[in-house]
């Protein structure tokens, strides 16, 4: 890992009635609108829905550095974050996020080990720490 502070810049352009474009450096650009239940088309990402994959895969990408570091083997990993979108007061925001994680492991791998490595994950998760609602971990751990 490069030395902290890291810096991260996404652009966002449009016009009034269309999706947005989506662009950060040399990754490709892609299409935003507002989800269904805002009035938008539903058929593409939306700003919500940009969250929950956030949640999700720097969990899973969280859970890959600590278990390399660890020297824990793993066979695949599944993982589902769901937010709770809620009026609070006069604001809009996400009041709860459940990250839901099935992990298969090889047998005679410790689902204990396992267990402790993936609420490590979540407590390490930048996106989950950066959020102020609450986040939840569920788990199921596998043998395959």
């Amino acid at each position: 890992m490069q030395a902290l502070p890291h810096t991260y810049t996404v652009a966002a352009s449009g016009q009034a009635s269309d999706s947005l474009t989506i662009a950060a450096g040399e990754l490709d650009n892609f299409s935003v609108s507002p989800p269904a239940q805002f009035g938008g088309p539903g058929d593409q990402w939306s700003p919500e829905d940009l969250l929950m994959a956030s949640a999700s895969s720097c969990f899973i990408l969280s859970f890959r550095a600590i278990t390399r570091a660890s020297k824990f083997d793993w066979l695949s990993i599944e993982c589902q974050s769901t937010g709770i979108l809620d009026k609070v007061e006069r604001s809009v925001k996400f009041t709860k996020i459940t990250t839901t994680v099935k992990l298969v492991i090889a047998d005679g791998i410790s689902k204990d080990k396992a267990a402790k490595l993936l609420q490590k994950a979540e407590d390490l998760c930048l996106i989950s720490n950066s959020l102020s609602c609450s986040c939840h971990l569920e788990i199921e751990v596998l043998t395959g």
